[in-house]
């Protein structure tokens, strides 16, 4: 079964799941309980059956992670804080680990941290009858046994293990003079520097070969060299080889720098496997006969982190390498992985749960035997396919689509790589141990005290790690950094309850690191702020890129030859960045006559000369613009331009009197419709001149006489209105003002207790008339009736029959 069909299964089942407790969470279970007493026993099965799945799920979790889960008694232990702290921990060591795996498979990176119980997929293989069945954490440490037993706290430049350069063009005694790096810092040149820059592929680098097929998997074995006198013959039988593929397993886990604890070689005839945690792993460094030797092609998967593994602990340089990673990332596949590769090409499916086994148990086990075999048995028939296919994709006469050099070199970059001491810098936290890293790729928000606890807490786990010769991780993970940052804790028991996964190291030093993070939180009132600091870490990285980026390219073009040159170079545009103005020669800018307008100018005319114009200083290199420019050719006269006379002042009382007229006068737009005669008449004689007039009167229309009557009557109405509204004002201020009221008479008034109440039969007096109705006195409830009455009930009862319940 695929990996799709297990997801949709699995994804199906959850769907599932969650609706049944949705549905059962709405029910009134309670109920149901004292309702039903089976239902109650089937609900306490069914609870002691979720909980002990739980217990596994939890189990089998932790076991993969860097944490330990909580106990889970019963199900009120699920509601306790530290058991859902518990949860969180186990959750976020999986999602680092998750991380890391990702990583790994997509061949960024290769095998670079191995959890604390890597052994776990080595337990569950059949073990041999010797075989150490303990957990990897409490192996022996292969490397206090070393004849050079590592130091971690090494400062300046990793001097290279060599005591011999074979294939050199360039003497070791050059190779070992120190030269200070970006950062000022003593440092060891790339003893093979000069022989991986200038080495050649060969031909058949970018030649079309038939695939070599290799030998049957299960029909051969690998030979297992653990002795001086086998690691002779080996390389013997290496030397007559033209290409070899290598590959590396790697222990971080109870080692500060870590450890090679495997190598494997492969030829096309025979497989190597070579045990690296033997006390004499030094003298590995013979095998630079072959990793050195321009004629052999060395191929690997992912070599990043092998080359730096390999000075580090062997002395061992790669010159002529070729990654398979960089190829697939160059021919575009979807996956990158040394597992993708093998699929692709050999259709075999690598066992992935031993990668990350715990490499130093001794003897191997014949799974991990078998697993660390086919990691270089097929790889060279991978690198014959690859290779076909670049030569295939590749255009050789455009370096921009040359394939096979683009990966050629990229896989000289690789090897270039140089090993450095891991130091630590507790200000800034860059480098490979410091905290800049685990910073920036979590999205925290620290107050100044948090970021000192968290800084002090980082470099304590390091300064233990590297004493203890344990990984920091090993020591305390990275979500208790984080976890111990935000709570602060004052005491051991807090420190325990924040961290819940404790190992034996933080458990010993536990009173330690209290008395540093209480430090640290004093020292952090007036400390720096989270974000200030990485943007001022953030400006230092990218000047050290560009500074960087500026020598490369000065010693590419120093390091580079001169080409032929055929013809001469055109001359090369040079931006200047002053006010200066560019003087350009114009004098070919402009023509007498157009390829589209014809002639633009007449001939024998002359422009009439003008007064040059001040130069002006453009962004772009323009021509000097003067009146010349925009002179108009065609006008040849040279009449002179009139000459205006200044205005003279004359005094008011010398000035001629003005005319009362003004041009100003109002038009009353009324219409066409003539006026009657009486109103033309009383117009014509109210005004003795109409022409000196300021009114010119037009004729009206019925529309507008209409409109104008109309505004007039609703102008009286709202006059009237406001004239009634001011009367009843005036009333009430006069009656509030009024001080002569008369007062109330208690005495005359009528009785509340003996209300006269009307009665509702009407009597009649003896001759027949009706008694006259007396006036009511004052019934205080007669106000109790005046409310809003309800709507008539639904069901009205009838008679004979009687309603209850509808069905």
């Amino acid at each position: 079964m695929d990996f799709k069909t297990t997801q949709e299964r699995i994804t199906k089942a959850l769907i599932a799941t969650t609706r049944a407790a949705t549905r059962i969470n709405g029910a009134d279970v309670p109920f149901q309980r004292s309702l039903n007493p089976a239902a109650g026993v089937s609900l306490d099965g069914q609870n002691a059956r979720l909980l002990q799945l739980a217990r596994r799920l939890l189990e089998n979790a932790a076991a993969g992670s860097d944490a330990v889960g909580p106990d889970l008694p019963n199900v009120e232990a699920l509601d306790e804080d530290d058991k859902w702290r518990g949860f969180v921990d186990v959750i976020d060591s999986l999602l680092e680990k998750a991380d890391t795996s990702l990583d790994e498979y997509s061949g960024v990176v290769k095998r670079m941290s191995p959890g604390a119980e890597q052994a776990a997929a080595a337990a569950a293989v059949k073990p041999r009858p010797n075989i150490a069945a303990a957990p990897g954490k409490h192996l022996p440490k292969p490397q206090v046994l070393f004849e050079y037993v590592p130091k971690n706290n090494e400062m300046g430049g990793f001097r290279p293990l060599l005591t011999s350069k074979p294939h050199a063009k360039v003497p070791l005694e050059y190779c070992l003079q120190t030269f200070k790096d970006s950062r000022n810092r003593e440092q060891y040149p790339h003893p093979y520097q000069t022989e991986i820059e200038t080495y050649e592929y060969p031909d058949s680098m970018y030649q079309r070969i038939g695939p070599k097929p290799y030998k049957p998997f299960e029909s051969t074995t690998a030979t297992f060299v653990d002795t001086p006198e086998a690691l002779a013959i080996m390389l013997s039988e290496l030397k007559t080889a033209k290409e070899i593929a290598v590959d590396l397993e790697h222990h971080d886990n109870r080692s500060y720098i870590g450890m090679v604890s495997l190598m494997q070689i492969s030829t096309r005839d025979k497989d190597w496997i070579v045990d690296t945690l033997k006390p004499w792993r030094r003298q590995l460094e013979c095998l630079n006969e072959i990793f050195a030797d321009p004629d052999i092609i060395k191929v690997l998967h992912g070599a990043y982190m092998d080359v730096v593994w390999l000075q580090r602990d062997l002395g061992l340089y790669i010159v002529g390498l070729f990654d398979t990673h960089h190829a697939a990332r160059s021919l575009g596949y979807p996956g990158g992985s040394l597992a993708y590769l093998l699929e692709r090409f050999i259709k075999f499916q690598a066992q992935k749960q031993y990668q990350l086994a715990d490499w130093r148990i001794r003897p191997l086990s014949k799974e991990l035997f078998e697993y660390a075999r086919a990691d270089t048995h097929f790889l060279l028939y991978i690198f014959d396919n690859m290779r076909n296919e670049l030569v295939e994709k590749s255009d050789f006469s455009n370096s921009k689509t040359n394939k096979v050099l683009e990966v050629l070199t990229k896989s000289k970059d690789t090897a270039l790589q140089r090993y450095e001491h891991p130091i630590y810098d507790s200000e800034l936290g860059l480098g490979s141990t410091g905290w800049y890293r685990l910073v920036s790729r979590t999205p925290v928000q620290f107050t100044p005290q948090q970021f000192a606890v968290f800084k002090a807490v980082h470099k304590w786990r390091d300064d233990v790690a590297r004493e203890e010769d344990d990984s920091p991780i090993f020591v305390m993970p990275n979500h208790a950094l984080f976890s111990i940052a935000r709570d602060m804790p004052k005491d051991k028991a807090a420190l325990f309850t924040v961290v819940v996964h404790v190992s034996p190291t933080l458990r010993n030093r536990a009173e330690e690191l209290v008395k540093i993070i209480q430090e640290a939180k004093a020292d952090g009132l007036n400390g720096p702020d989270l974000y200030v600091t990485l943007q001022r870490i953030e400006n230092l990285r990218e000047a050290d890129r560009k500074d960087r980026t500026r020598t490369r390219i000065q010693t590419h073009a120093q390091s580079t030859p001169a080409p032929l040159v055929v013809a001469p170079p055109a001359p090369a545009v040079v931006i200047q960045e002053s006010a200066v103005p560019i003087q350009l020669d114009t004098s070919a800018l402009r023509a007498n006559a157009s390829q589209f307008w014809g002639l633009l100018t007449k001939k024998h005319t002359t422009p009439p000369k003008s007064a040059p114009l001040p130069d002006i200083s453009f962004a772009l290199p323009l021509p000097p613009l003067t009146a010349d420019v925009f002179a108009d050719s065609n006008d040849t006269t040279n009449s002179p331009a009139p000459v205006q006379e200044p205005p003279k002042f004359v005094a008011k009382e010398d000035r001629p009197a003005e005319d009362a007229r003004t041009d100003i006068f109002v038009v009353k737009q009324l219409g066409g419709r003539k006026r009657k005669a009486e109103a033309l008449e009383a117009a014509t004689s109210s005004k003795s001149d109409p022409m000196l007039d300021d009114e010119i009167m037009l004729e009206e229309s019925d529309e507008t006489i209409r409109r104008r009557e109309k505004a007039t009557r609703k102008e009286v109405r709202r006059a009237e209105k406001e004239a009634k509204r001011a009367a009843k004002q005036a009333a009430r201020d006069a009656a509030l003002n009024d001080d002569d009221e008369p007062t109330f008479d208690y005495a005359n008034a009528p009785s509340v207790l003996h209300a006269n109440t009307p009665s509702g039969d009407k009597k009649k007096d003896r001759k027949g008339k009706k008694e006259k109705k007396k006036a009511a006195n004052f019934n205080p409830y007669a106000k109790l009736a005046d409310v809003p009455k309800g709507l008539p009930p639904k069901q009205r009862e009838s008679a004979g029959r009687s309603k209850t319940f509808g069905s």
